[in-house]
């Protein structure tokens, strides 16, 4: 097995703090009356996806670079971008606008991703 560098503080730091948050956010939503309550615990929801996100991506990519290395990723980008366009073929009149800018800043990063690979594969 391949030896993996040892997780930076800030990847730590990042993984308390949306564990702090499903705790809190867990308890408002027990503690806090009926809107807040709800809001609180649609938060915690939040950061519970937020935090397996986190952890996958970390895990992913180890070492430093992450957010150039997933700029980079076509399949993460193609994905979002089929995502956007199937939200915008998906959705309402009313936001309609803004999964179309969505899509258009998804085939933006797709086409980014593709010119960086194949810039590398040229060069390599």
């Amino acid at each position: 097995m391949p030896h993996r560098p040892p997780w930076s503080d800030r990847r730590r730091r990042t993984l308390m703090l949306l564990a702090l948050g499903i705790v809190l956010g867990g308890l408002g939503g027990l503690g806090l009356p009926a809107e807040y309550g709800v809001t609180a615990g649609i938060l915690a929801a939040l950061c519970a996806f937020l935090l397996v996100a986190a952890t996958v991506v970390f895990l992913a990519v180890p070492g430093p670079g992450t957010a150039g290395t997933l700029a980079r990723s076509v399949p993460v980008a193609g994905s979002a971008f089929v995502v956007a366009v199937l939200l915008l073929f998906s959705t309402s009149a009313d936001l309609r606008l803004l999964w179309s800018g969505v899509a258009v800043a998804a085939a933006g990063w797709t086409a980014y991703a593709v010119r960086e690979t194949r810039r590398g594969d040229v060069g390599g």
